[in-house]
């Protein structure tokens, strides 16, 4: 088979790829051939040691069920329509040596009192960020600014994450996503190459990873666990390139268990896809510990497409100043 045919028919899973990176994004051991500008500068997680967490609660099959069942992020996201806040957005572009190519910055005003308004209170463009009919030079770029300049404003969050619909309409890929997002560890129907890679809690992948506990402090002040699965080292490189997922790290708060933050290593390659990146989502407790909102949101990596131009970007999101209002 020609690889133009290859890409015609996955072109849908390249757009639910690219969203989902933007989604997720960079822990702070970046993958080590992407030597460039690490746009997450905001330290928020401290980590002491390594502990042995065995009997009780606070058991891996404990770990890994409140993994599957958590709908934390998906409530998280779906919280912000009823807050005024302020996101201040980054975005750094490279060429393949790695060289900065553009740059985006915007500090924008949520505003949910009433009628909802996006307020831009700052807004900067350098290099190569354009092309002459305006729109986005990477497809990377143009899927952040859909998304982040109007997540609280989409319907990505309307209703629960499913297993994934049937069909190829925009809503099914929309349910894929949620799944990806929302639900790490869940198979995803319908999505063709990657879609059972992403179940590494089932019987039969749990053979390729370690898992390990950390505790620690974030946000200077809440004692965390975080939990981490890991690719095993020493597997055959046949084994190796069948994983996508390189390193998944979830943040505990030690009281409750409840779900702070999750970061991803993901890296795949094959005829159709090929991408190396680390995503991260942060959230922080607002109303007195009653409710959780995203606070940082960051990616970094690359991706290429037959045919395309490859795609290497960074971004940084932070959102302050939740205020609620409805």
């Amino acid at each position: 088979m020609k690889k133009c045919c290859i890409y015609d028919k996955f072109l849908p899973v390249r757009i639910v790829i690219s969203i989902v990176f933007l989604f997720l994004t960079a822990i702070s051991g970046q993958a080590q051939e992407i030597k460039r500008f690490n746009p997450d500068t905001v330290l928020t997680i401290q980590l002491d040691s390594a502990v042995s967490v065995k009997a009780g609660r606070i058991n891996v099959q404990a770990f890994i069920n409140k993994i599957i069942s958590d709908t934390s992020f998906y409530e998280a996201f779906r919280q912000m329509k009823r807050y005024s806040f302020t996101a201040e957005n980054r975005i750094f572009t490279y060429d393949k040596k790695n060289r900065i190519e553009g740059k985006v910055y915007r500090k924008i005003f949520h505003n949910n009192h009433g009628p909802y308004k996006m307020q831009f209170l700052a807004k900067q463009d350098s290099g190569r960020i354009f092309k002459k009919n305006g729109k986005y030079q990477l497809y990377t770029v143009e899927m952040f600014d859909y998304i982040f300049m109007n997540a609280y404003n989409t319907d990505f969050t309307a209703s629960a994450p499913s297993s994934g619909g049937k069909g190829g309409s925009n809503e099914s890929y929309k349910d894929k996503l949620k799944t990806l997002l929302f639900s790490p560890g869940r198979p995803i129907k319908g999505l063709p190459i990657i879609g059972n890679k992403t179940q590494i809690f089932s019987a039969n992948m749990r053979q390729y990873y370690d898992y390990s506990f950390y505790s620690g402090t974030y946000l200077d002040s809440i004692p965390i666990y975080t939990f981490r699965v890991k690719e095993k080292p020493g597997l055959s490189g046949w084994t190796k390139d069948g994983l996508m997922i390189k390193e998944m790290n979830t943040i505990f708060d030690k009281r409750t268990l409840q779900i702070m933050g999750r970061s991803v290593v993901m890296k795949y390659d094959n005829l159709v896809f090929d991408f190396d990146v680390s995503m991260n989502i942060e959230m922080a407790y607002f109303d007195n510990g009653e409710t959780l909102l995203p606070t940082k949101i960051s990616y970094q990596g690359n991706w290429d497409i037959p045919f395309k131009k490859e795609e290497r970007a960074s971004f940084l999101i932070l959102h302050k100043g939740y205020k609620k209002e409805k």
